[in-house]
């Protein structure tokens, strides 16, 4: 591949490496460096001053830095695989444990064993397979839980993160991992309610019973007298079609029957207990 393509096809990177293999002497590097037409951005990894260095270009520099063997992880592998929107401002890369370079300003370096079936490669960078991808950045994540989520209904089945996170067992956040994953499970719903029953008793607010009866339902958490019903929608990506419409008439004959309907997810439980705690509070003490 000739200079200019190669530049197109990178974002405007290339390794010294690379240059070299496309007929440019080390000599006519330094030149250029020194000229500024080519600016170091990583050791013996360079950007055209003509190309802007955006996440692209940055994904792809810390990978050309650390070489073959490395790959692309964490948020950065999510950007990669087309699951989040940009890329962190720092780019995580896992290396083999014998690599001994230290992080760069914008690098953090993961030294870690991984399998092939962690491993892929996209785009000309190496990077890990969807599975890790997305368990080792819901752990990275303040909304884990939420990400977690919607990976699961649209890019990794379960099974296959589940399988990732056995590997991880005992390494850097596999303990968060592993609460992430015991919630988003089937048991999902009664978490959930062990949770909001937890943040109930901490803010001294009884008067209220699970599994009330309400024609061929039950509520999940109500407060009768006040007839304030409580709802857990749980993790969305097990929730099917027929759950989905028995909930919406569930909810529909709460609200025609005169009972406020609260309904909850398990990210509001975790990000936001506060205002979960904060709304039951009015809803309640309005209807009083």
């Amino acid at each position: 591949m000739d200079l200019d393509s190669l530049l197109r096809n990178q974002a405007g990177v290339l390794s010294h490496a690379q240059a070299v293999a496309c007929g440019v002497p080390p000599r006519t590097v330094s030149r250029r460096v020194a000229e500024g037409q080519w600016v170091r951005v990583l050791p013996r990894v360079y950007r055209a001053a003509s190309h802007r260095y955006g996440d692209e270009a940055r994904i792809r520099a810390a990978w050309l830095w650390l070489g073959d063997d490395a790959l692309v992880s964490g948020p950065a592998a999510a950007y990669w695989h087309g699951m989040l929107g940009a890329a962190p401002p720092i780019i995580q890369v896992t290396v083999p444990r014998t690599e001994h370079r230290g992080p760069r300003p914008g690098v953090s370096i993961r030294r870690r064993t991984l399998d092939a079936a962690d491993r892929t490669r996209i785009r000309g960078v190496g990077i890990t397979a969807p599975p890790l991808t997305v368990l080792e950045t819901a752990v990275a994540l303040d909304a884990g839980s939420a990400f977690l989520d919607r990976a699961l209904q649209r890019h990794v089945r379960f099974a296959e993160v589940h399988r990732a996170y056995s590997c991880m067992l005992g390494s850097r956040g596999s303990r968060r991992a592993g609460r992430l994953l015991a919630a988003a499970a089937d048991t999902a719903g009664s978490d959930a309610e062990r949770l909001l029953v937890a943040l109930l008793r901490e803010a001294g607010i009884g008067g209220w019973v699970l599994g009330h009866p309400f024609g061929p339902w039950t509520i999940d958490l109500a407060f009768v007298d006040a007839r304030v019903a409580v709802e857990f929608d749980g993790w969305a990506w097990h929730v099917d079609q027929v759950r989905f419409a028995n909930d919406r008439r569930k909810g529909n004959a709460l609200v025609g029957a005169g009972w406020t309907l609260l309904r909850f997810t398990w990210h509001d439980l975790t990000r936001t207990p506060t205002l979960v705690v904060g709304q039951i509070r009015r809803a309640v003490s309005t209807a009083a």
